[in-house]
Parts: structure tokens; sequence; C-alpha cells
């Protein structure tokens, strides 16, 4: 079976209509259960796509709320970050200074390399940065920046 990691960019682009990677999201989460794909993100990967939800989505507690019923649902799996994940984590985010990682990205790179996992549902450069997977969108659609917004204006989901 295909393992695929989803960072909280893809989660939001397929949750919210809005958003400007929704088409593109909602295709792989089509192919994805059409091809029986095992989704895989992290707890930590949860706690910031719930964030992303509740505070930039339209009507964002509830979307936040729906998002969590559907991990509690089996949307994929849930890895849970190790203590030795985290001091991998740190160890990147302090060896690498040149690059704008987030605590959460660096955990999933760790989780990934973990784990054989190489393709991933990511719509913000960090993980094309840091190199090594294989990353399931194209820039169609967006920005220079591969950046989107919401219906409010607001910058969303994938930096």
């Amino acid at each position: 079976m295909k393992r695929v990691f989803v960072d909280s960019g893809g989660f939001f682009a397929h949750l919210v209509a809005e958003d400007a990677l929704h088409g593109r999201a909602r295709d792989l989460f089509g192919q994805a259960e059409q091809e029986r794909w095992g989704l895989i993100t992290t707890n930590a990967v949860v706690y910031e796509t719930h964030a992303l939800l509740t505070n930039r989505a339209r009507n964002g507690r509830e979307a936040g709320l729906r998002f969590l019923d559907h991990i509690e649902r089996g949307l994929c799996a849930v890895v849970y970050v190790t203590r030795d994940d985290e001091q991998a984590a740190i160890a990147i985010l302090g060896g690498q200074q040149d690059k704008l990682y987030s605590l959460c990205d660096a955990l999933s790179f760790v989780v990934m390399q973990r784990l054989g996992v190489a393709e991933a549902i990511a719509f913000d450069r960090h993980f094309r940065d840091y190199g090594g997977f294989t990353i399931l969108w194209d820039r169609s659609g967006c920005d220079r920046a591969g950046t989107g917004s919401d219906r409010r204006g607001n910058t969303v989901g994938y930096r």
C-alpha cells in the first residue's frame, strides 16, 4: 500500500472550499481514496491544522471540530511524535539556520524519515526545501510565493 504523509496545508486546502488549492487537494484526497493510499500525519500536524481552521477558515470553530471528527473516523493514521523525534527536529532547526521551518515541519520530516514515507500532500515550500520527499502537487493556481487567500483576503496554509 502506498503511504503518503499529509501536512496541515493539505488538510486545510481539502477542507476549505475557498482555499486557492482546494480543487487540487480534493483531487489528491479523491485519488488517495480510490487507490487506497495509507494517509499518515502526526499529532503535531493535527494540532496545527485545528488551529489553522479555527483561526482562518470561515466558521472556524465548526471547521476545526469537523476536522477532528474526520480524524477520529479514520481519515488518516495519526503517528505520535516521540522525544527522540523532538530532539531530531530541534537539531534540524538548529542546523539549518537559513531555513524557516516550523517545529511542526521539522517533526514531520523526522517522522517521515523514521517511517520511510517519501511522499506528501503538502502545499508549502518547506517540504521541497528540506528535500528527499516527493510533494504531490503542482504550483498551478498559486501566485509566485505559492500562497493563496481565503474569502476574507487572509493568506492561507502554505507559506
